[in-house]
């Protein structure tokens, strides 16, 4: 594999739609924008539609640099973004879980779907398992995720899930908390992590 990237990536996970609300795309769009300012890369599932192929459009067009993962199988439905840094196109979404949790510092998930649930608490799930100490946020956009928040708390509640493994899951609601709990989480000022999954 040959790397075109030189800084540090961030995996976004979100939708291949771009929901009903404006403000998801919006807030999307100024997170994207504020990685690039700081010098952060984005690795993500490759489509050039939704929210996915918006943050990808934005960080590129910050002048920032883009991974993209996509499984050959959903090249026709999610139609993969053209002008990535870096694309690579995998077998299963196995591959692309995989090698997006390898090359990112930070998890971060945007609103999205089944997909997109299913990706941040597969990395939770790793954190819980000490697989990696990584951030991982949930990026609250207008209280998109209260849902699965009240779920998560429940399970402590049941006795299913310790208050010190749901803690791992940061939740953020604005674009300032998202940056600032990548940042807190990393061991010196201005740089992230590179301990791989």
């Amino acid at each position: 594999m040959s790397l075109k990237t030189t800084i540090p990536l961030v995996a976004l996970y979100c939708g291949s739609r771009a929901g009903n609300k404006p403000i998801y795309r919006e807030q999307a769009i100024l997170l994207a924008q504020r990685l690039a300012q700081n010098n952060l890369g984005v690795v993500y599932g490759g489509a050039s539609i939704g929210l996915m192929g918006q943050v990808a459009d934005t960080v590129l067009a910050q002048g920032g640099e883009v991974v993209g993962v996509i499984p050959a199988f959903l090249l026709q439905n999610e139609i993969a973004h053209a002008t990535l840094t870096e694309l690579y196109v995998v077998n299963t979404m196995h591959e692309r879980k995989a090698m997006m949790a390898e090359r990112a510092s930070a998890f971060v998930a945007l609103p999205g779907g089944l997909g997109t649930f299913e990706e941040i608490l597969e990395v939770a799930t790793w954190g819980q398992l000490a697989q990696h100490s990584k951030p991982i946020v949930l990026f609250n956009v207008q209280n998109y995720y209260q849902g699965l928040i009240d779920q998560l708390a429940h399970a402590v509640n049941e006795g299913f899930l310790s208050p010190e493994h749901c803690a791992k899951v940061v939740v953020c609601q604005t674009v300032e908390e998202v940056m600032q709990a990548i940042q807190l989480a990393t061991q010196q000022p201005g740089s992230l992590q590179t301990e791989h999954v």
